[in-house]
């Protein structure tokens, strides 16, 4: 297995979520390809760490479905597979559309302008071609109701299967975005117009209409 060259310490102090991240960042970027195997004992030497937060986070991957743990054989990255990610969109679409229905009401003019610069953001970015700072900004976008609903057990369900989503993501914004851009002020306009139901519809089919075959 090829380590990437851009090993740093890892924040001890949180150290088990940020390994997670690392790992999960380095397979939705392709920087380990479906099908690679992967080496804790590598892995733990490129990130600093030892072996046991390495495990974990593999464990936490091989339950959103990012990777295969063969138990006293092998973890391997798993492919793209379309009914994995045709579910994990129709649960997280069901989620974001729980959220904004839940919020707009409370939605304040500063959460507004949130979501506005960050389809600003989003929109540079598609135009850039810089699909790592295009998916930032759709994050940055999508949180902001779902930070203001802070119910725990969504925001869990969607650090689950978002990244199952975002290894697809990847593929479509490397090549269009536009109807995102267009789609999100939709979104932000229905907010901003206490259109609790419009909205809420709004953010589903967001997701929803991601498309599932790479």
């Amino acid at each position: 297995m090829p380590i990437p060259g851009d090993g740093r310490p890892i924040d001890r102090t949180l150290l088990r979520n940020n390994v997670y991240e690392r790992l999960r960042d380095a397979v939705v970027a392709g920087t380990f390809a479906p099908g690679e195997q992967l080496k804790d004992v590598e892995l733990a030497t490129w990130l600093g760490v030892s072996r046991t937060p390495v495990r974990e986070a593999l464990l936490r991957l091989a339950a959103s479905g990012l990777v295969v743990a063969q138990p006293g054989k092998s973890t391997t990255v798993s492919a793209i597979d379309e009914r994995a990610v045709r579910d994990a969109r129709d649960v997280l679409a069901a989620m974001h559309q729980l959220a904004v229905r839940e919020t707009v009401a409370i939605l304040t003019d500063d959460d507004l302008d949130r979501m506005r610069a960050a389809n600003r953001s989003f929109s540079a970015a598609i135009a850039a071609g810089d699909v790592d700072a295009a998916l930032a900004a759709d994050d940055e976008l999508h949180a902001v109701p779902v930070r203001a609903l802070g119910n725990k057990a969504v925001a869990a369900v969607l650090d689950q299967f978002g990244p199952v989503v975002r290894r697809v993501e990847r593929m479509r914004f490397a090549s269009s975005g536009i109807a995102s851009v267009e789609a999100h002020d939709e979104l932000i306009a229905l907010c901003a117009a206490r259109d609790t139901e419009g909205a809420a519809a709004a953010a589903f089919e967001t997701w929803h209409s991601l498309p599932v075959v790479t």
